[in-house]
């Protein structure tokens, strides 16, 4: 999206100070070390004052700052205020501008932003495609990505996360999706959102939002589907492996390198699949992601192709091999008790002649269901044959009940110590999964082991 400065303090209420008023800024940014050229940097205030890096936005090369109050530096402003609101107020624009060219919401306790990337991929092979960058999921992350929306889209994809009942509603009435995706509903987030119900009720969020005439894609082998469909007024179509499901996936294998290839079934055709993202559950978010292109319009030759493409995001399954023969396994970006079950069974179909080892952290914001599910995922990685290392108190429910299983366990207080363990205890031919929520910081274990990867 293209706006001058006049026309950003109209949409926003602010007046423009220190520049030319017809500046033009394409797009908007939020942190001045990922921001592009020419973009609206916006001074947020969080746990971070974002006024203070408003030189940087200049020295970047922002086109100008959207502040609640005057900064020095040389950039033309707009003076808002609050800025948190203004950014709405300029998605709000933005999302008229897009009219009646469908949007897609995603969300799901695990599977987002992979779904995410495999629907935009699929969908490239013949329609103009936005999709939100990252993770940009929230409720400044989905603002941002409707602002980047190019004049030529013709689909915009936008992943949908929640912390808090009603997150996902606020995220709809900005959004207005047409096409909604849920890809599955777990424990993450469970803490805030009141249990496994109160999960299910936050995701169906996005299918209530839904117009009559719009779709819900939902995971045909969860559970919680049936009851997700029925909160919707639109109609549904269901993906997975389910002999019923519309979206089939058959024969399903994955290879050496954890790649998964299917056959996949569809009410528009049938194709072969070969995903480049790794763990057999990305054939999942790889048939949801049909479901939604096909339903606008894709051919299933082109989906199949497009599904192909979609390599892994940064600590997501990297699967990278140390300088001292060890497979490392990084998918330390976050972790809940689904994705973090999918990582080990994935790792476990890994053919490597050493042995596998579980690295695992905590799994944050489960309040109180916290101590069974690290126990769960504890039992799952011994009964797998993984030895385990567990890093912080907080994962202390792993170690117990990878313990109560028989399986070796190391218990380490820190990623550094993790780090210090891992390099006497490894030998080549093992292969590491390294998992935890994004707090616990593990990257630094993958990074240790492996010497690839930069410090976020």
């Amino acid at each position: 999206m293209e706006l001058t400065l006049t026309e950003v303090a109209a949409v926003t209420g602010g007046r423009p100070v220190g520049g030319q008023d017809d500046v033009v800024a394409r797009g908007v940014a939020f942190d001045s070390r990922r921001l592009r050229p020419g973009e609206l940097f916006v001074a947020l205030v969080g746990e971070r004052d974002g006024h203070e890096f408003v030189p940087a936005a200049a020295a970047a090369g922002a086109a100008a700052a959207l502040v609640s109050r005057r900064v020095e530096a040389e950039i033309p402003q707009v003076v808002v205020a609050d800025t948190r609101t203004a950014l709405f107020e300029l998605a709000r624009l933005a999302r008229r501008r897009i009219g009646d060219r469908p949007v897609v919401g995603i969300t799901g306790s695990a599977g987002k932003t992979s779904t995410k990337d495999l629907l935009a991929a699929a969908l490239g092979r013949c329609r103009r495609v936005h999709a939100s960058a990252e993770s940009f999921n929230n409720e400044i992350g989905l603002p941002t990505a409707l602002c980047a929306t190019p004049e030529d889209a013709d689909v915009v994809v936008l992943e949908m996360g929640c912390r808090f009942p009603g997150n996902i509603t606020e995220l709809c009435r900005l959004a207005q999706p047409r096409i909604g995706i849920v890809t599955n509903v777990g424990l993450a987030h469970a803490e805030h959102l009141g249990g496994p119900d109160g999960v299910a009720r936050a995701k169906g969020e996005l299918l209530e939002a839904l117009p009559a005439e719009g779709l819900a894609v939902c995971n045909a082998d969860d559970p919680r589907t049936p009851e997700l469909r029925r909160r919707s007024r639109a109609p549904a179509l269901v993906a997975g492996t389910h002999p019923a499901a519309d979206v089939r996936i058959e024969d399903l294998v994955v290879d050496d390198e954890l790649r998964p290839r299917f056959r996949l079934v569809t009410p528009w055709g049938r194709a072969e699949v070969r995903l480049r993202v790794r763990g057999a559950h990305q054939a999942t978010n790889a048939a949801l992601a049909a479901g939604a292109a096909g339903a606008l319009g894709v051919p299933v030759e082109a989906i199949a192709a497009g599904l192909g493409t979609v390599g892994g995001a940064a600590w997501r399954m990297e699967l990278t091999r140390s300088p001292g023969g060890v497979v490392v396994c990084n998918d330390a970006y976050n972790a809940s008790p689904a994705a973090t079950e999918a990582a080990l069974r994935a790792l476990a179909h890994l053919r490597v002649p050493g042995r596998r080892v579980a690295v695992l952290g905590p799994m944050l914001e489960l309040g109180p269901y916290a101590e069974d599910a690290h126990t769960a995922i504890g039992r799952l990685a011994a009964v797998l044959g993984f030895l385990v290392v567990t890093v912080g108190a907080e994962a202390d429910g792993v170690a117990a009940g990878a313990t109560a299983e028989g399986a070796e366990v190391h218990r380490v207080p820190d990623p550094d110590r993790a780090a210090a363990l891992l390099s006497e205890l490894l030998r080549p031919g093992d292969a590491v999964l390294v998992k935890a929520s994004r707090a616990a910081g593990l990257e630094r274990v993958a990074r240790a082991l492996t010497g690839v990867g930069p410090d976020r």
